[in-house]
């Protein structure tokens, strides 16, 4: 099982490329190779499932620090088939799980899963509707606490505060309006539910 990443950016033509897609190509190189194409989509293969929403979650606040950027995605998750080094020539479940939540689910919310549960399909794609409703209204501020969080595992909230030259008061405030505690719970859940169809 592995699981793709289908997303394009929103308002890209109203932002130099050269500033998000440095971007992009920072994430690819971090998770594995992915693809731009059509000048603002891109494909990301995460192979172990369980990361994919956590990894989502990280283009998109990596994404909206970015003044007037933000992003649409699907994944998908399910069997790899051909295989090849460019992501767009490989195919399978996963690629086309993908490709059907990237083509009729995102016409609701600006991310959305398939997989081959429609049970877990039903309950992840609810709680991301629900969690959209914070992460697209993010600020620039409020995805840079999480940005900072997520790729800082053991960060503490003091040294957050100290790294944005804010109080740590304000660093508490910031992360509460990104609503990272209860995004995050709600990532847990969906790893504990990929992983338990993954290894069953």
């Amino acid at each position: 099982m592995t699981s793709v990443i289908t997303g394009d950016i929103i308002n890209s033509r109203n932002v130099s490329n050269q500033v998000w897609l440095q971007t992009l190509k920072t994430i690819f190189n971090e998770v594995n190779p992915g693809e731009i194409y059509r000048g603002d989509s891109f494909q990301l293969e995460v192979k172990n499932a369980v990361n994919s929403l956590f990894i989502a979650i990280l283009i998109k606040a990596r994404l909206k620090k970015i003044k007037d950027i933000d992003v649409r995605m699907s994944i998908g998750i399910g069997a790899r088939g051909f295989d090849s080094n460019i992501v767009r020539e490989a195919n399978g479940e996963a690629f086309i799980n993908s490709g059907f939540a990237f083509d009729k689910l995102l016409k609701k919310q600006n991310l959305a899963i398939k997989t081959p549960w429609d049970e877990i399909d039903a309950e992840v794609n609810i709680g991301l509707g629900l969690g959209l409703l914070i992460m697209d209204n993010w600020t620039q501020n409020s995805a840079e606490i999480v940005k900072l969080t997520l790729e800082n595992k053991h960060i503490t909230q003091k040294e957050i505060a100290k790294k944005l030259s804010i109080s740590q008061s304000s660093a508490s405030e910031r992360r509460k309006r990104a609503g990272l505690d209860e995004i995050m719970k709600f990532e847990k859940r969906f790893r504990k539910i990929i992983d338990q169809k993954i290894t069953k």
